[in-house]
């Protein structure tokens, strides 16, 4: 008998851990990232990622999950035209030989059920750096209009492009060495 209460113990415990995880699809719509550069130490400029998608792994009860987002380069803009070329160009991204960013992270911060960090592993123009992201606004539920279950936030960290091999343009700021990175998210549950 003792036996199989804890047959039965260790199937339930397995079927919970399994029911707890929890994985999410990035809406990319809704989930294009954005920086924010100084332009020769006067104004802050912005740009943004029209593409982009992703899966978020969470365990709430275990306090664990995963992230994996990949930008397509290419589809950055910036406000002009002309400068969006320059900043595809080998210059700086190079997307046609470094088509995509990515990061993934299996590190994840929980405060209760709420995430609130993300340490993981940046790679854009063909080099992997470490970088930790503060999320902020996580909140999960109900999408109003289509009735799905999702979650969302907004993931920020700030990098220096130099550690990336992006050093044009630094002696004079253009633009700065460092870049905002801002990531809101909308997911749905898979």
């Amino acid at each position: 008998m003792g036996i199989r209460v804890l047959l039965a113990g260790l199937v339930a415990a397995t079927t919970l851990s399994v029911a707890a995880q929890e994985t999410y699809v990035l809406d990319p719509v809704h989930s294009q990232p954005m920086w924010e550069a100084r332009h020769i130490g006067f104004s802050l400029q912005h740009g943004s990622f029209g593409k982009a998608t992703g899966k978020v792994t969470l365990d709430r009860a275990a306090k664990k999950g995963s992230v994996d987002i990949n930008i397509d380069a290419a589809s950055m803009k910036t406000y002009d035209p002309r400068l969006d070329t320059v900043v595809k160009g080998e210059r700086f991204f190079n997307v046609e030989k470094y088509p995509t960013l990515i990061f993934k992270s299996s590190n994840v911060t929980f405060d209760g059920d709420r995430v609130v960090g993300v340490d993981g592993e940046l790679t854009m123009v063909g080099v992997t750096k470490p970088v930790s992201l503060k999320v902020s606004n996580f909140v999960c539920g109900e999408n109003p209009f289509n009735k799905k279950s999702m979650c969302g936030a907004e993931a920020m960290t700030t990098i220096k492009r130099s550690d990336w091999g992006m050093t044009d343009g630094l002696a004079i700021n253009n633009p700065s060495d460092e870049i905002k990175l801002i990531i809101p998210v909308e997911a749905y549950k898979e």
